[in-house]
């Protein structure tokens, strides 16, 4: 069987290639999945990307996964990283290997955005290489099921 991996975007990232593209690139999410679905194909396995504005639907997503079959999570939770200890709390409640994203370097932004409540119960994190991130996370998950 396959292994499959869930990629998670969260508040904003619907607006990729429109938002700050000076910050965020210039890649509409819709390509980045692509190219992360062309990615599995050649590293032998699966993805099911989900984009969602609802904290609570991503929390939702993420105590489901196990059930669902996933082999882990790449996440990027958006400004919900600096704000959510109950989306941390949901990533810290489940087995899964998470590896979090975020396409800019968040340590090199406003302060309020250095922090990460995420990270602590990630497996990485992975900040500051636009959409090569999301290969990246994805690379290093495959690796460490391998």
């Amino acid at each position: 069987m396959t292994a499959r991996f869930l990629i998670l975007h969260g508040p904003n990232l619907n607006l990729l290639g429109q938002r700050e593209p000076a910050v965020y690139g210039h890649q509409s999410l819709e390509e980045i999945n692509t190219d992360l679905k062309q990615l599995a194909v050649k590293l032998g396995t699966d993805i099911e990307a989900f984009q969602t504005n609802h904290e609570g639907v991503l929390i939702d997503r993420i105590q489901a996964a196990t059930a669902e079959g996933f082999a882990g999570i790449v996440i990027n939770p958006g400004g919900l990283t600096h704000t959510s200890i109950a989306l941390r709390d949901a990533v810290a409640s489940i087995e899964l290997p998470v590896i979090e994203v975020h396409l800019s370097n968040i340590h090199a932004r406003e302060t309020f955005r250095h922090h990460s409540y995420i990270a602590g119960v990630a497996l990485g994190q992975i900040a500051g290489f636009g959409a090569l991130g999301y290969q990246l996370a994805l690379r290093a998950l495959v690796q460490r099921l391998g």
